[in-house]
């Protein structure tokens, strides 16, 4: 009881109920680390994907980490527990679905702003808007045709067997962006059913917003089974 005593006044003046620049200064790095990696999903992953199952993880394993990580640093555990915390999130499997390679990369991308932002009360505000920069600088880059042209595939059961030969590509090609509506590359010819009259192409075409937009058509159209 007597230890207890004495330890008392100390965990009262250890414990305080409201310090406002710290409260302040989380405020501030959430707000700012919410926009930003904010905007790496809605306007570099989301256009392209049409994924609202992935936007939604995305958002909230950002607010996630970034609180996580904030938190846990103020009690000065060193940078081998944002490297753990990291390495864990990194590593992250899905049981339900298999995570394609991109959205992996993009959960890649979230998880390391988030612990940058989270533990960047370290070095200055400045540092932080320049590292933040460099993530979307790179990542716009990336996603953009300067650096290199976008090319996307789509398997498509075809049923004119009659226009796979070599000598009538180009009456394939034209064939294929009539019913599709999309700027189509090269073809490749995969499974051929004599049986059915039908085949399996790989249609490589063009990855812009219209070619999405024609694409996420397609997939709401009824399809007729043979």
């Amino acid at each position: 009881m007597e230890l207890l005593s004495d330890a008392l006044p100390e965990l009262q003046a250890g414990m305080q109920l409201c310090q406002p620049a710290d409260v302040a200064q989380m405020l501030f790095r959430f707000v700012f680390n919410f926009l930003t990696v904010g905007a790496v999903i809605r306007f570099f992953y989301y256009p392209k994907s049409r994924r609202r199952d992935y936007f939604f993880t995305f958002s909230l394993i950002n607010v996630s980490v970034f609180l996580l990580v904030f938190l846990l640093g103020s009690v000065k555990l060193k940078i081998g527990f944002a490297l753990g915390i990291f390495a864990i999130f990194g590593i992250i499997r899905y049981r339900t679905e298999s995570v394609p390679i991109r959205e992996m990369t993009y959960l890649f991308i979230i998880i390391a702003m988030s612990v940058i932002n989270a533990l960047s009360v370290q070095f200055s505000i400045v540092e932080m808007l320049v590292a933040n920069y460099l993530f979307l600088l790179s990542v716009w880059l990336l996603e953009s045709r300067l650096w290199m042209s976008h090319t996307a595939c789509k398997l498509i059961l075809y049923d004119r067997i009659d226009l796979i030969r070599p000598d009538m590509s180009e009456e394939l090609r034209r064939d294929i962006e009539r019913r599709t509506g999309l700027h189509v590359l090269r073809i490749k010819v995969g499974h051929i059913d004599f049986l059915r009259d039908a085949a399996m192409l790989s249609v490589y075409y063009k990855s812009d917003a219209e070619a999405a937009e024609a694409v996420e058509t397609m997939t709401k159209l009824p399809v007729e089974k043979p």
